[in-house]
């Protein structure tokens, strides 16, 4: 039996409800399969929205930027947020300009940020941070972070106990009347991307391209 999390007035949808999940193996897999969130709140009585990376850990959230950052200053007393990640699938063409659409996977989340301050707390937050953008790396003998560093870092994490996700896919929803237009009608799938490595100009010739820059997702 899947496990669901609660539905609350901020989560509860009013319209297309066949397209939304409570199901937190669908939201974790929505999570998982990105690394970048948007993250909107309040700020001194004007609306901000700030693009960062993220990763999941069990059911938790962690985020992380500049300690002394104005933003996430704001985020680390707790402000009252949203945070969305959304991934596009296909552009839908459909016979009727009313009925285009996109195939997207969303994840919609409410709560507050917790700022981690121990710095051990801090240092395997973003070991899991730097797994999930890039699996490998922090056993590619990269330095490890300075307290200095560490301390310069803020480090936030937010449970994942009040989010929701929708999903649309598959062709366009074409009205019966529309079906012999002539006009092509499906969906233009967005497939990924053939990644491109670039080394660093600074004299890498002898160090081969590991093998887990394959993993890395975006």
């Amino acid at each position: 039996m899947a496990e669901t999390l609660p539905i609350t007035d901020n989560t509860r949808f009013s319209r297309l409800r066949k397209r939304a999940s409570y199901d937190k193996a669908v939201i974790n897999q929505i999570l998982d399969a990105g690394i970048l969130c948007h993250v909107g709140f309040e700020d001194n009585g004007h609306p901000v929205v700030l693009p960062t990376a993220y990763v999941r850990s069990q059911q938790q959230l962690i985020i992380h930027g500049a300690a002394n950052g104005r933003f996430f200053k704001c985020l680390a007393e707790g402000a009252l947020c949203c945070v969305t990640v959304s991934h596009l699938d296909g552009i839908v063409l459909a016979r009727s300009a009313f009925h285009h659409s996109v195939n997207y996977r969303c994840v919609m989340l409410f709560g507050r940020f917790k700022a981690l301050t121990e710095l051990n707390a801090k240092r395997i937050a973003l070991d899991h941070l730097m797994e999930g953008c890039s699996p490998g790396r922090i056993d590619d003998n990269i330095r490890p972070a300075s307290e200095k560093e560490l301390n310069a870092t803020a480090v936030l994490m937010m449970d994942i106990t009040e989010a929701s996700a929708k999903v649309r896919q598959g062709p366009p929803n074409d009205d019966e009347k529309d079906m012999d237009l002539p006009v092509w009608a499906g969906v233009v799938q967005r497939m990924p991307s053939q990644y491109q490595f670039i080394s660093a100009p600074d004299g890498l010739a002898s160090i081969a391209q590991p093998d887990y820059l394959s993993k890395i997702k975006f």
